[in-house]
């Protein structure tokens, strides 16, 4: 859900992607901490996703020296995200004064949004503060953009280690804004539960009532979210196309499994398919 206040000076956005979370989980095999933290990536790359249009996209990368080692969520304008992380199985012992920051580590944050007036990616890249996405996207928004924002990002896991519920919402300043109202807003956002519990009791409206307190707010639009990857066999057709004839002549299986990365979708291609291709990126070459 999108929603600005009445004044027009802060937009706030809200969504819950326990759905989303839960089918990441499956689809990579993920541990709990990397359950946590691409779940926190997602839903922060969709709430950034939520000011673009059309076929616009962004894309979180977040890479550190911890056990992870990087995370990956992109995300359109439509509700659609995807992601992965480095190593799905990646734990910590929390017994070792450990923190849900050390999955990732000391590291950077690098943002990239495909918009339609550019003909490459905009890119900005930030060192991580903790590690946790939450604060790393706020500092991102910040440092990059220069527009001061709350965040709250939020996986809440059941007492079996299941994804109970998962969901944040997005405040950003906009032209207007005074310093008491952005502190307010912040204090709200800092105080309130947890996006996960109050998912738990209630829906979208219960967030956005939290965050924005006394404040009138007017709703823009609402739509739903998915995890969703555009990979199909043709795309890694395509892309087998663009190696060296060589090397793919060179490929001794009788079958090549290929593996998309944001969903774990895995495509066959036959020896008679790849030596056909070899053979037309040959004659394309002459």
């Amino acid at each position: 859900m999108r929603a600005i206040t009445q004044n027009g000076h802060y937009r706030i956005s809200v969504v819950k992607t326990t759905e989303i979370v839960r089918t990441a989980r499956k689809k990579h095999g993920l541990s709990l901490l990397a359950s946590v933290l691409l779940g926190r990536a997602l839903t922060g790359a969709l709430l950034m996703a939520s000011g673009l249009k059309g076929e616009e996209r962004i894309q979180l990368r977040m890479e550190g020296n911890g056990p992870v080692r990087s995370v990956m969520a992109d995300a359109t304008s439509h509700g659609e995200v995807r992601g992965y992380v480095s190593r799905p199985d990646a734990e910590l012992d929390f017994q070792e004064n450990t923190s849900l920051s050390d999955g990732i580590g000391i590291g950077v944050l690098t943002v990239s949004k495909s918009l339609y007036n550019r003909s490459r990616p905009v890119t900005g890249t930030v060192a991580l503060v903790r590690g946790n996405v939450n604060e790393d996207l706020a500092h991102y928004l910040f440092q990059s953009e220069q527009i001061p924002s709350a965040v709250a990002l939020d996986v809440a896991i059941d007492e079996k280690g299941g994804i109970a519920e998962a969901g944040g919402v997005l405040v950003q300043a906009m032209p207007g804004a005074t310093r008491e109202e952005t502190l307010l807003l912040e204090e709200n956002v800092r105080t309130m539960p947890m996006p996960g519990r109050q998912f738990a009791e209630g829906y979208l409206d219960e967030v956005l009532a939290s965050v924005a307190g006394n404040m009138d707010v007017k709703e823009l639009d609402r739509y739903p979210v998915d995890f969703f990857c555009r990979c199909s066999r043709d795309r890694f057709r395509r892309s087998l196309a663009l190696l060296d004839p060589d090397e793919l002549l060179s490929m001794k299986g009788e079958i090549e499994e290929l593996i998309c990365h944001y969903c774990s979708k895995k495509y066959v291609f036959t020896r008679e398919e790849i030596n056909a291709i070899a053979q037309k990126a040959k004659i394309r070459q002459n």
